[in-house]
């Protein structure tokens, strides 16, 4: 990530920032129908899923007890926690029986790399 900051008013610097990215791999790693995991920097972890040819991203932690939801069953757009059967939709977070949900992210294919946006 690169930063800049804008001077012009000593008092009052801004922090002009670009989205960060992780690399979670390459396309043909990921085959439809599956997920993975990737560790930030942070120790969180983001799950990845293949839908078919479309890319997706949400945060890897079951909002019930914290299950890994890349070790789930993945049926469509919906991720299957496979510890007590949470089901999220995998394009926007929500969970199918509760209103709770998780984080998604943005993922960029560039260079065959999948790009999740941060």
């Amino acid at each position: 990530m690169e930063s800049r900051n804008n001077h012009s008013n000593d008092q009052n610097p801004t922090i002009d920032s670009e989205p960060q990215s992780i690399v979670a791999g390459r396309i043909e790693d990921l085959p439809s129908g599956s997920c993975t995991s990737v560790t930030l920097a942070d120790g969180n972890e983001v799950a990845v899923y293949n839908v078919d040819g479309e890319f997706f991203a949400t945060d890897n932690s079951c909002p019930h007890h914290g299950a890994p939801l890349a070790d789930g069953l993945l049926r469509g757009h919906v991720i299957e926690c496979g510890w007590h059967g949470w089901q999220f939709d995998v394009r926007d977070g929500r969970c199918l029986f509760l209103s709770d949900s998780i984080a998604t992210f943005p993922v960029v294919i560039e260079d065959g790399e999948i790009k999740v946006m941060l």
